[in-house]
């Protein structure tokens, strides 16, 4: 039996309050697709945000987050706001990759990427493929 199961029933036996954190019972790995489509600075302020607070309600949380049309500068590391904030959830295992459709249209490369950031041919179909597989879907943002 799970530690924390048991740690839950014996201190509901002995009749002492508890309260549990999503982090305590959720130990499944939840995988979740993460679509940014802004990138003022107060957006990419918000992205690093939200991913924290994921990570910590569901800290085995696998997330790819999809940047595609006016988020691309949050990834670009001459552009970046929060370049310190990305290079810290990619070494938290957050993936993050930027749509080459909107690059080419931005005469953005590779290399103006920050290391780690992978490309997709398409971020909204990148998207699609990872729904299909099952992922949960959330809009960054408001």
């Amino acid at each position: 039996m799970n530690p924390y199961v048991r740690l839950f029933f014996f201190a509901l036996v002995l009749g002492i309050p508890l309260t549990l954190s999503a982090q305590i019972v959720d130990q499944e790995v939840h995988r979740v697709v993460f679509q940014v489509t802004k990138g003022e600075a107060s957006d990419q302020e918000q992205v690093i945000g939200q991913l924290n607070n994921i990570l910590r309600a569901l800290p085995n949380a696998q997330i790819e987050v999809v940047c595609h049309g006016t988020s691309l500068p949050l990834v670009l590391r001459e552009k970046s706001l929060v370049a310190e904030g990305i290079t810290d959830m990619l070494s938290r295992g957050v993936a993050f990759v930027a749509c080459e459709n909107t690059m080419r249209r931005a005469n953005a490369t590779k290399e103006d990427l920050i290391e780690g950031v992978h490309t997709v041919p398409s971020g909204l179909a990148e998207i699609i493929l990872r729904q299909e597989q099952g992922w949960a879907y959330i809009k960054a943002g408001n």
